[in-house]
Order: C-alpha cells, then structure tokens, then sequence
C-alpha cells in the first residue's frame, strides 16, 4: 500500500510505480519533470513500433523505464496517465485498460474530458480509481504555477492525495473541477482563442506573406498576435482538433466567433458609426465592466505593450507611416500583405466605393502605430458579450498562457477609451487594409464551418497547409513566445503557485 503522502525523497521500494501510456510532447514533459524531481519508478510505452527508439532515448536517463506496449505499463503501475489524443483514447484504453493493477489510480491528459470519460468508465475494470489530470499549457512552457485540473471522478479521498503527491514536483497550481466543468472551462478559455489565431495564420498564409517583415507587425500587441500565431501553427495539428470537434461547447463558440466577426465586418462595409460604435460598447461594458471606475478596479494584466517590444519577430523600418493605399496592405487589417488572392482583390472594388471624403480624424494612436482595426479582438469581446462568457472568473480558475495573454491584449485595448475609439474608427475609415480584414472574416467563417463538419481529416488538411507557409519560422518563433509567456506569468499580479 503506497502512503498518500509519499515523497520522490522516500527510499524506491516505498515510491509508487508511475505509468505513461503515450509518450508525445506532454508525455514527454511529465516524464522528464517526474524523473527531475526524483522519482524513480517511472515506465512508459507508445506505440509498439517505437519501442526500440524510445528505449535507446532513455537508456541513460535514471527512473525512467521503456516498455514494449501499454499491457506492461498497467500491469505494474500505481498511477497511470493516458497521454492520448481524444480521437483515439476509447481505442486505447479498450486495448489496455482491462491489464490494470488492481487498486491503480487512472488518469487521462486529453484535452476534452467527455470522450475519456465515456472510455474509463466502460473499459475499466471496477476495481480501479479514476482521478483524471489536464495540465493547461503545452510541453514546451514550464509547468511552475500553471494550471493543472485534477478530476475525482471514481475514487476515495486518499486516491486523490497520492496523486497529488505524485504531481506536487510540478509545482503547478491544482484546479479541483467535474468532467462536464472541465470541458465547459476549457471550451470557453481555449476553443474561441484558437479559433482566433487559426485565422490570422490562414488569413495571412492566403495572402502569402510574412506580416512581421513589412515593419508594422513588429510592436506591442501586434508581437502577441503573431507570437502566439506561430506558437500555435508550430505545435500538432490534433492538439486543437480534438477539443474544437469533439467538446459540443467549443463548437457554439466558435461558430458564434465567426458570426461576430462576419457581423462586425459588415458595419465597417456599411459605414455605420453609430451601429459599430454602440456595438463595441456594449461588449465592453458586458465583460469589462459599465463605468470607467469599475474597469479600473482590476489590476490589467499587461502594464504596458512595452513588455513585448524585445519578443518581435520583425524590426520596424525607419519613418514607418501608416499605409495610403492597398499596396501597403500589411499594415494594419488581420490579414497579412503581399500578392492579393480574389478574395482581397473583390474586396478592393468594395473599399474604394465606400471611401469618405473627410472622414473623423483618429485618436492618437499609441507611439505612432498605424491605425488598426483589431476585428480579431473586436470580435472575441463581441463573441463573449454574446455568449455570456465572463472570462476573469476562467482566468482565476484555469487559464491557459495563452488565454492569459488573449485576455491581457483585449482588455489593453478596451480599457483605454483612447486605444478602443482609434479601433472604431480605422475599422470605418481606414479602407486601405479593409481587404485584409475580409481575408480574416474569411478565414474565421472557414475554420467555423470546418468544425462543424466533425471531420478530423479535414481540419487536418486545412491546419497543414497554414502551417507549411509559416513552418521556416517555427523555430524562432517557439523561442520567443517560450520567453514571452514566461515574462507576462512573471508580471502578472494575478499568478498563483500550487496549492
């Protein structure tokens, strides 16, 4: 009997065996953080075909031990972490769950809950606990006061505390919610926010061009954009499928996401100040807060966009103005720059028809930016305000680092009357990038009907030919959105260590 409170300081006949089945990026990550902090029975198997490669992997690495497949790993563990894409676990767990030891602990690192459950509970023998896991951050962010939800589903109190013990090295911050909670959290903190940055990349990938090198994409929040963007393209395409297609919350938001975008869009065709502007405001007050005094209650999560000036991928070109007409049309709409598809070159006979003649002058734009729609962020407050999304209570309860940042760049924008009317206003007037905002509209309206078919297949495809067009700058790209996300946890006041 393993003792709830056990340490990896323990001598190695009391420590639990710990079991990874699936060893990809997070179950990479746990095995090398679990063997860092000293536990020394760790066995992990992936697929059969890798069993040669992943034992010379770790043949000179202490604690962790290669098996031929999951029947092995089962058998001998205490704790078990399936560490499989949601498409796949009913499958795997049917094939290794009835091996389990009796009396194990089981957990699942999938990042929609409901398929794993429906897997566990009809494939696992009765007489193993359930106390699932999800680590909310990729594997190449360190887990150190992280979110990391634990779900005891069908297990007693001390099952819970082992666990516990076992993950305490993380030093991630522990989130107590159900299966359903679970999915409902992580549909509203991560399915819309991807669904975002999938369409900028596809938006810009259509227009084939690199935003970052036309010398505007290049500061403050603009750097977030296109950071996390490149994060996201660089990761495995089913790290996102699996939780916008099989999570039936993040499909309503999603769609939702889209339909904002398209309905946002119109009125800037239209021209219609007082509909744009009534709009924005309105979502505002639903997520921000109705009165000035009451935004500012908040500590914001960026202090200032100079935090990311050091992260950009691009260096603003000397003298940079913002674009006169639709050769520049990288400055400042979602899309990107460059040769234009159809797609962009209809939109032209649409933006110079509804040109004005003397439209309002902007607000002052932050240290000289071009003008900049933001019809991503635009969107996302709208799709909340819609949707009754109250994002601050997911931020406190189980943020992502990247929903974080979302968060932070939407409030940056929207808490400032200066920064949110010079928003509108490029959004009505500025119609020489109006063709890259429809790019982005596109785009959005593309990955929503994408999802609605269910097809993995399918976002697959689309995914990889976004990806293909960014993949040469994967590398730096991962580096300094690494650093990015760790400067805003280490800036946030609102980061918490585990508990």
């Amino acid at each position: 009997m393993i003792r709830s409170d056990v340490t990896p300081q323990d001598p190695i006949d009391e420590q639990p065996a710990i079991g990874l089945i699936g060893m990809g990026g997070m179950g990479t990550m746990y095995a090398k953080s679990l063997a860092s902090a000293g536990w020394k029975k760790i066995y992990v198997c992936d697929q059969p075909s890798k069993y040669e490669s992943l034992k010379e992997q770790y043949q000179d690495t202490p604690g962790i031990h290669v098996l031929p497949d999951g029947h092995g790993v089962s058998r001998i563990s205490d704790w078990i972490m399936y560490s499989v894409e949601a498409e796949y676990i009913d499958r795997v767990v049917a094939e290794y769950g009835p091996s389990t030891k009796v009396g194990a602990i089981v957990a699942g690192q999938t990042s929609v809950k409901t398929p794993e459950k429906e897997a566990f509970e009809k494939h696992l023998p009765p007489d193993v606990h359930i106390v699932s896991c999800h680590s909310l951050h990729g594997p190449t962010v360190s887990p150190l006061g992280q979110p990391l939800v634990l779900i005891k589903h069908r297990a007693p109190e001390s099952a819970l505390e082992l666990v516990k013990s076992i993950l305490k090295p993380l030093e991630s911050r522990f989130v107590y919610l159900s299966y359903e909670d679970h999915d409902i959290v992580t549909a509203n903190t991560q399915a819309v926010t991807h669904a975002a940055f999938l369409s900028m990349g596809t938006a810009w990938a259509s227009e084939e061009s690199y935003p970052w090198e036309h010398g505007y994409y290049v500061k403050g929040i603009e750097t977030v954009k296109v950071n996390i963007m490149l994060r996201i393209y660089s990761n495995k395409w089913h790290v996102y499928a699996g939780l916008a297609i099989l999570n039936p919350s993040a499909r309503i938001q999603i769609d939702q996401y889209a339909r904002s975008t398209t309905e946002i869009y119109k009125l800037m065709l239209a021209g219609d100040e007082e509909g744009l502007r009534g709009r924005i405001y309105e979502a505002r007050d639903k997520v921000f807060g109705t009165s000035e005094g009451e935004r500012k209650r908040r500590v914001p999560i960026l202090l200032t966009e100079d935090i990311f000036d050091r992260f950009s991928l691009g260096k603003p070109n000397p003298g940079d103005s913002p674009p006169s007409g639709p050769i520049s049309r990288s400055a400042s709409g979602e899309g990107g720059a460059g040769g234009a598809t159809s797609v962009t070159e209809a939109a032209e006979g649409i933006t110079t028809q509804s040109t004005r003649s003397s439209p309002p002058p902007y607000p002052q734009c932050p240290k000289g930016a071009p003008p900049n729609s933001h019809l991503s962020l635009l969107a996302m407050v709208d799709c909340w305000a819609h949707l009754g999304i109250h994002p601050y209570v997911h931020l406190e309860l189980a943020a992502t680092p990247i929903f974080r940042m979302w968060i932070g760049v939407a409030e940056y924008l929207f808490r400032s009357q200066k920064r949110l009317d010079a928003a509108i206003q490029a959004a009505l007037y500025d119609v020489s990038h109006r063709s890259n905002d429809l790019e982005f509209v596109v785009a959005a309206r593309g990955w929503s009907q994408c999802i609605s078919f269910g097809s993995f297949e399918l976002y697959k495809e689309r995914f990889g030919k976004s990806a293909e067009f960014f993949k040469p700058r994967f590398e730096e790209a991962t580096r300094l959105g690494s650093a990015m996300i760790q400067a805003i946890m280490d800036s946030s006041p609102d980061v918490r260590t585990s508990s």
